[in-house]
C-alpha cells in the first residue's frame, strides 16, 4: 500500500501510535460485530433479504430521476417545500437565508452526515446563528471541537474519562465517570435547547417516493424533539436516499439497524409526512426538504454509481482492519472507512483519491455490506482512474517491471525462484519479521511467512507430468 500525502501519513502514524484509540476501536467494533452476527442469525431468510435490499437500491439508482421527482411532488402535495441543492454551497445558503428571514438565532440539530459533508454548522455560525448538536455522540464531539470518527457512533474514540472531563469543563458537571450521571448532565443541558430553538435540522435515512414520507432512524429521542418542537423543520437528504415504496423502505429497515448496531429495529424509527396539520397537536409549522446532490449525479450511469447504494450503516468500518488500526480521523474525511474511501472523492470537489490506498482489499467490507456493494472493486477503479499518478516513481517503475516480466513465463519463473530464495535467507524460524525496502511496510505490524522451498510451479509440473 502506498500513501503519498505527508498529511495522510502523519494522521495514520498518529492513529496507529494512540494506544487509547486502539483499545477503544477494538472494544467498540468487536461489540458491534458480535451484535450484528446475532441479529442476522435471528432474521429468517437473511441472505435473501440482503439480495432484495440490493435489488431495491440498484433499481432506485437506475431510475433516480423518476423517484426523486415523485418524492418532491408528494412532499409539496403534503404541504412541504423542496429545495434542489446542486452544491454544498447552495444547500448552506438556502438554510442560512431561511434562518435569517425568520430572525432565528439558534438551531437544534439531530445527527446528519450530510450536514457534516456540506459544512452546514460552519456556515450557520459564520452567519451568527448558534448551532447545537443534540445527538449525544455529536454533542460530545461538538464540545471537543472535533469531527465524528464513525458514521454511526461519532464519539467511538472517546473514553468515559474523556467525556467526563468535557462535561466538567463545559457543563459544570461534578467529577464522575458514571454513565447515567453523565447522560443526565447532557439531558439537562439540552432540554431547554429543544424548547428554545426555532429551527430543527435533521438528516433523512430514507425518503419514500410514493408518499413523500421522511424516515428517520435514531436511538435517542432527540430526533423526534428536533423534528416536532421547533416551528420549522429542515430535513437534509442526499438525493440517493430515496426509495420507491413503503414496502421497499421496510426491507431496507430490516437490514439497516441489524448492520449498524445489531438491533432488529432502532429505539426510534420515525415517519414524517409534511408539516403539522390543523387537527394535529404537535409538529412543525413548516417543513423544508433540502435535496443535496454535491457531486452524486455525475456518477450515475458509470461503474462508480454502485457506491450510491450505501445506506450508511457503518458495518464496513467495523470489520475493516485498516479502520481498526488508524481510526476515523486519519482519513481526513467526513466519511471514513472503506465506503468513505470510495465516496469521498465522488462528492464535492472530488478530493481524496489517495484514500483508495487505505485498504488491504481483503473483501471483508463487501462480505458484511447489507446491500453487497463491491467496495474492493470500486477502490481498485479509483486507483486506476485518479490515484495512479499519486504513486511514487519507484512504485510505478516496479509495477511496470512486474507487468513486463509477467508476460514472459520463463523469465517470470526464474525471477520467482530467485525472489523466494532471497526471502528464505531473510527469514528466521519460518517467518520474515523485518523486511527490507518495500517489504518493510508489510512487516511493520505483522510477520510475513517465509516461502516454502518447494514452489507451487514445481509441484504443478511434477503432478501434471511435465505439462
Amino acid at each position: 500500500m502506498s500513501i503519498p500525502s505527508p498529511a495522510f501519513r502523519s494522521r495514520i502514524r498518529e492513529g496507529m501510535g494512540n494506544a487509547i484509540l486502539q483499545e477503544a476501536l477494538q472494544r467498540a467494533t468487536r461489540s458491534f460485530l458480535v451484535s450484528r452476527s446475532k441479529a442476522f442469525a435471528d432474521l429468517p431468510d437473511a441472505e435473501a433479504i440482503r439480495d432484495r435490499a440490493r435489488a431495491i437500491r440498484s433499481h432506485t439508482i437506475a431510475h433516480l430521476d423518476r423517484y426523486l421527482e415523485q418524492f418532491a411532488q408528494e412532499v409539496e402535495r403534503h404541504g412541504g417545500k423542496v429545495f434542489w441543492a446542486a452544491t454544498a454551497r447552495e444547500a448552506c445558503d438556502y438554510i442560512v437565508s431561511l434562518a435569517r428571514s425568520r430572525g432565528v438565532t439558534m438551531v437544534a440539530k439531530s445527527k446528519s452526515m450530510v450536514s457534516e459533508e456540506i459544512g452546514l454548522n460552519h456556515a450557520l455560525e459564520v452567519a451568527g446563528i448558534r448551532v447545537v448538536e443534540t445527538d449525544l455522540g455529536e454533542f460530545i464531539i461538538q464540545l471537543a471541537g472535533e469531527r465524528p470518527s464513525h458514521i454511526i457512533t461519532p464519539a467511538i474514540h472517546k473514553r468515559r474519562e474523556d467525556i467526563s472531563q468535557l462535561f466538567q469543563k463545559h457543563l459544570g458537571m461534578p467529577p464522575t465517570n458514571e454513565i447515567p450521571e453523565m447522560t443526565a448532565a447532557a439531558r439537562r443541558a439540552l432540554r431547554q435547547i429543544f424548547l428554545d430553538a426555532r429551527v430543527g435540522i435533521s438528516g433523512v435515512n430514507f425518503g419514500i417516493a410514493e408518499t413523500g414520507t421522511l424516515v428517520l432512524v435514531t436511538n435517542e429521542g432527540n430526533g423526534r424533539m428536533v423534528t416536532t418542537l421547533p416551528p420549522i423543520h429542515v430535513a437534509l437528504m442526499g438525493i440517493e436516499r430515496v426509495v420507491p415504496t413503503w414496502e421497499d423502505a421496510e426491507i431496507l429497515l430490516r437490514v439497516l439497524a441489524r448492520s449498524a448496531t445489531g438491533q432488529a429495529l432502532t429505539a426510534y424509527t420515525s415517519f414524517l409526512t409534511g408539516p403539522r396539520r390543523r387537527e394535529e397537536p404537535d409538529g412543525p409549522e413548516e417543513l423544508h426538504v433540502v435535496l443535496v446532490d454535491n457531486g452524486r449525479s455525475r456518477w450515475l450511469g458509470t461503474p462508480m454509481e454502485e457506491a450510491l447504494y450505501c445506506i450508511r450503516c457503518g458495518a464496513c468500518l467495523n470489520v475493516c482492519p485498516v479502520y481498526q488500526a488508524i481510526g476515523g480521523h486519519a482519513y481526513g474525511s467526513v466519511y471514513p472507512g472503506p465506503i468513505g474511501s470510495v465516496a469521498t472523492p465522488m462528492l464535492g470537489d472530488g478530493n481524496g483519491a489517495e484514500l483508495a490506498y487505505a485498504s488491504s482489499l481483503c473483501g471483508a467490507c463487501q462480505d458484511i455490506c447489507p446491500v453487497r456493494i463491491a467496495i474492493p472493486d470500486l477502490l481498485v477503479r479509483w486507483r486506476q482512474m485518479r490515484a495512479g499518478d499519486l504513486l511514487p516513481a519507484w512504485e510505478r517503475l516496479g509495477l511496470w517491471l512486474y507487468a513486463w516480466a509477467a508476460r514472459r513465463p520463463r523469465l517470470w519463473a526464474r525471477a520467482g525462484r530467485w525472489a523466494m530464495s532471497f526471502l528464505r535467507r531473510l527469514g528466521r524460524e519460518g517467518w520474515l519479521t523485518r523486511g527490507v525496502g518495500p517489504l518493510q511496510a508489510w512487516t511493520a505490524i505483522r510477520d510475513f511467512p517465509v516461502p516454502k522451498r518447494s514452489a507451487f510451479r514445481d509441484w504443478w509440473v511434477s503432478r501434471s507430468g511435465g505439462v
